[in-house]
């Protein structure tokens, strides 16, 4: 059975702080409906697939960049869905400091820019 992508998503903008928060291993998604203030540091996203969130196992992609998801906060998946807020942590933890933090592996995070996709690819 070929892998079932359960979420995805198309960039739409990318706030001038992005780059910061990615060196620190953090991106901050929100939908395109986010409050003004959020823009600065955070990438927007159109989304056009939500059967489900993110779970432990699960790959998110990020274009060709692919990342293990190792941990789910609490509030994440409803975040998520509801809002097209993620907070993509790649800091290796297998649980999260925040309820809605995801955590994927520790590794560089890559530049994120207006047209790119991510991708929940699921695994079971």
């Amino acid at each position: 059975m070929l892998p079932e992508v359960v979420y995805s998503s198309t960039v739409t903008a990318v706030g001038a702080l992005v780059a910061d928060f990615r060196e620190q291993g953090l991106l901050v998604w929100f939908g395109e409906n986010a409050p003004e203030e959020l823009h600065e540091f955070s990438i927007l996203h159109k989304v056009d697939n939500h059967k489900r969130a993110p779970i432990v196992g699960d790959i998110i992609a990020l274009n060709d960049d692919h990342f293990t998801v190792l941990a789910v906060g609490d509030v994440a998946s409803d975040n998520l869905l509801n809002l097209g807020h993620l907070d993509l942590k790649a800091n290796g933890l297998t649980e999260t400091e925040m309820p809605g933090d995801v955590n994927v592996e520790a590794r560089e995070l890559p530049t994120v820019k207006v047209g790119d996709r991510l991708q929940v690819i699921a695994q079971d």
